[in-house]
């Protein structure tokens, strides 16, 4: 099989602290600077599958760098550099303990919430006689509480604010902030004849300005449809063309796995793990417009290492 980053385990020069998620490792470089490792570790409800996908983290890292640097105009993000493939150094936040989930369209979770009978979404009210993947009469902004484990809960803006979980100031512009994101993340997806039909955003601050932290615009963050068929998919009430890692997700509820106590994920063949790797690139391609440049490096952990180590001696 290809190389792949799975764990890493560096100790860079000055390096105060690591922190290992889902999908990322990330290394806090002297407090002023956040080295973010992004694996190719791939999970689905909430749980980190046993086997890596070749080219996945460099395919989110470079879209994320791409969408980050197309909407620094909006709001300053994080991103210091991007001195590897994988790998993202920004700026060290403290950071907002919501994720801004914005929705154009009935989809996902929010469908699945709709089709159970709820009308209010996160304090929002939804109107009657919709069907999943309608377009919303406006984006909607349907906060959730950010988990260390386990899954995020859902929250209301109402309750974000009564908790002083953020002020009502900053959260105002947040919101602000979230839509004019979303508006030309919709603009760019729609020059590639895509529709960006959900995604979240993550904020932090230092010194009381806002940055725009994490990624953004990915599959993993982001849901969106091929415009193209839209209209006549939705008409004839056939699923979406989408572009998201929801193929994977399908692949385990065909295999009988949903992350649910005593379930097993199915086994990871090369063919499967290869398929997906495609799939990943296949997205690259299709939301940039850019052909994918795979790194082939004999040993990618080195070259992270050194990377990482290079931009660390120019700047700390």
């Amino acid at each position: 099989m290809t190389n792949v980053i799975n764990n890493t385990n560096f100790n860079f020069p000055k390096q105060q602290s690591f922190y290992r998620g889902k999908v990322r490792d990330v290394y806090n470089i002297d407090g002023k600077y956040l080295a973010m490792v992004v694996s190719d570790r791939i999970s689905a409800f909430d749980v980190v599958l046993p086997r890596a996908i070749p080219f996945k983290g460099q395919v989110l890292n470079q879209i994320a760098a791409k969408f980050l640097n197309a909407t620094k105009d909006i709001v300053p993000n994080w991103v210091v550099s991007v001195p590897d493939p994988n790998v993202t150094v920004g700026l060290v936040c403290e950071t907002y303990p919501v994720e801004m989930v914005v929705r154009g369209y009935l989809a996902g979770h929010a469908a699945r919430e709709y089709k159970a009978g709820k009308r209010i979404l996160c304090g929002v009210t939804l109107p009657e006689g919709l069907k999943e993947n309608d377009k919303l009469p406006q984006p909607i902004i349907t906060p959730t509480t950010k988990a260390k484990e386990g899954h995020d809960m859902d929250i209301s803006r109402e309750e974000i604010i009564a908790q002083g979980i953020v002020s009502e100031n900053e959260y105002s512009q947040l919101e602000q902030y979230t839509l004019a994101l979303y508006k030309r993340g919709t603009e760019i997806a729609a020059e590639r004849g895509l529709i960006l039909v959900d995604t979240k955003y993550e904020f932090g601050k230092i010194d009381g300005q806002i940055y725009l932290i994490d990624e953004i615009h990915t599959p993993d963050s982001s849901r969106y449809f091929y415009k193209d068929t839209y209209e006549e998919l939705q008409a004839k009430n056939e699923p979406q063309r989408q572009l998201s890692k929801e193929f994977v997700r399908q692949w385990l509820i065909e295999n009988g796995f949903q992350g649910k106590d005593g379930q097993q994920v199915p086994e990871m063949t090369d063919s499967i793990v290869n398929s997906i790797s495609e799939r990943y690139i296949e997205l690259y391609e299709n939301i940039t417009g850019e052909k994918f440049i795979k790194d082939n490096s004999s040993d990618i952990l080195t070259r992270v290492e050194t990377n990482v180590n290079n931009f660390i001696q120019k700047n700390v």
